[in-house]
């Protein structure tokens, strides 16, 4: 369906750099992520049933589905929702911020040298709001220690050859094409690594129990 492996996008999407400009609004303010500033860890128990508008899955987020062609998207968000421009947002990558009163509910990203038209799937999509959560609860601003007792033990990483970009994975996750970032930042992380570690790589299953955090939560249709 998709044209690009899903080694090198996912390579692309990991090691992309922060510093290029994200996606704007109309008044010039900006739409980007707030890794630093994400959502308090959320201790208390997760909601038992997520309503579909705001559900994350291995197909997608809320009514946003992966392989679904952008003017599909547009049509049954008609009245309900604003597409930004199409802008960038890491290197090489592009977004498409959907919002709902002004607030971005999710990002579609796509390569930037594969523009995304209306006739068009949907290949990557990515929230770090808080509202989306996945069918146990979990979501942007979850405290880790929480996805934990869902999901099982928790793994974080960084490799320094990608940007330093601070991962969790958990041991009894079902999905493949889901990935969490940390509210962590290199200089902060919110695992504790050990400093005898060689090479650019690096993984912990100690953690930052009070801070450690769920900052955003990327699906990608590249992968299986």
């Amino acid at each position: 369906m998709f044209k690009l492996s899903s080694s090198l996008l996912l390579s692309i999407v990991l090691v992309s750099c922060a510093s290029v400009t994200p996606p704007t609004s109309e008044n010039g303010a900006s739409t980007s992520p707030a890794i630093a500033s994400s959502p308090s860890p959320r201790e208390t128990p997760p909601t038992p049933a997520i309503a579909k508008e705001y559900l994350i899955s291995p197909q997608g987020i809320g009514e946003a589905r992966l392989g679904m062609k952008l003017s599909e998207l547009k049509q049954k968000l008609a009245g309900k929702a604003e597409f930004g421009e199409d802008e960038p947002f890491m290197v090489d990558i592009n977004a498409i911020p959907v919002r709902q009163k002004g607030e971005v509910q999710y990002y579609i990203l796509h390569l930037s040298s594969e523009p995304l038209t209306d006739a068009d799937p949907i290949p990557l999509l990515m929230t770090d709001n808080s509202k989306y959560r996945t069918a146990e609860g979990i979501g942007a601003g979850s405290a880790i220690s929480l996805a934990e007792k869902v999901y099982g033990k928790a793994t974080l990483s960084y490799n320094t050859d990608n940007e330093s970009r601070e991962y969790v994975r958990f041991a009894n996750f079902p999905a493949t094409n889901i990935s969490f970032r940390t509210n962590g930042t290199p200089g902060n992380f919110a695992g504790t690594y050990a400093s005898s570690q060689s090479g650019s790589a690096y993984e912990t299953q100690d953690y930052r129990k009070d801070t450690a955090a769920i900052a955003s939560v990327l699906i990608d249709g590249y992968r299986p």
